[in-house]
């Protein structure tokens, strides 16, 4: 069994408890946090509520499907409420070595389309997550290189510091900074920064042991620069039921059943 991440913790898979923490080094412990929750499936629903510059909010119901297959992980992101968005389905097929596959069907344009390489960064379905950030949680450690920039407190918790720096400069961030707590590894914030600065701000709230795996249960993503935000609260979340290959094809993107 390998991670497997839901939309509501991008970026926020951590390590089962180390005990005692020896002298680890920064790259050992990003691994830890990356690989904590341990799962062939997960299915879950959540809602995510995304607030405008103007203060206006918008409330979405959201399904997620994610599969650790042999080829590589699997995820889809089926959208069921409101209507304007409804029937919106996400597929994005993680392959080693390479670039993930992605593929979005719109209801609109009632085909499916796939996601270039150079759109990585574009916003996804109106959110401030961008295609890069879904995928992201799949994100190889030897994709960055790591250094420890100190240890503090946040909310009275003992963490390190970590500084990612990615070694592709397309990728859309220059450096992502990390709060993970010493003892679980389990990821608590995460500062994203491109070119002009500090761009979003990832925290992690509201952790809940579910099957025997501590999980965030709530997700704030605030664009900084643009002074937007997207939240996620999951209502509900399984590990390891059994799921339809079906579902993670791009056919199950235009027909919304698995074949």
């Amino acid at each position: 069994m390998k991670r497997l991440a839901l939309l509501a913790a991008v970026l926020a898979a951590g390590a089962a408890s180390l005990g005692a923490q020896g002298a680890l080094g920064a790259e050992e412990i990003v691994r830890a946090s990356r690989d904590r929750i341990q799962a062939d499936t997960v299915s879950s629903r959540s809602r995510m509520m995304i607030v405008a510059k103007d203060g206006s909010a918008t409330e979405r119901l959201v399904d997620q499907y994610s599969l650790d297959a042999k080829e590589g992980k699997r995820t889809v992101i089926v959208f069921q409420k409101p209507a304007s968005v409804a029937g919106t389905r996400f597929l994005t097929v993680s392959n080693p070595g390479r670039d993930d596959d992605r593929w979005i069907f719109l209801p609109s344009l009632a085909k499916v389309r796939r996601i270039a390489g150079s759109e990585g960064s574009g916003s996804f379905v109106g959110t401030d997550f961008s295609y890069d950030d879904i995928s992201s949680s799949d994100r190889e450690v030897e994709e960055d290189t790591h250094a420890i920039l100190r240890e503090e407190k946040l909310e009275g918790k003992d963490c390190w510091v970590i500084e990612s720096r990615p070694k592709d400069p397309s990728f859309q961030y220059t450096r992502m900074v990390h709060w993970i707590e010493k003892g679980s590894c389990i990821a608590l914030k995460a500062e994203l920064y491109d070119k002009k600065g500090l761009l979003k701000l990832l925290e992690f709230s509201q952790f809940k042991e579910v099957q025997g795996r501590i999980t965030p249960m709530a997700t704030k993503l605030s664009n900084l620069q643009a002074n937007t935000s997207t939240s996620i609260a999951v209502e509900i979340l399984k590990y390891d039921e059994k799921i339809p290959a079906g579902v993670f094809t791009p056919r199950y993107l235009e027909t919304g059943r698995p074949q």
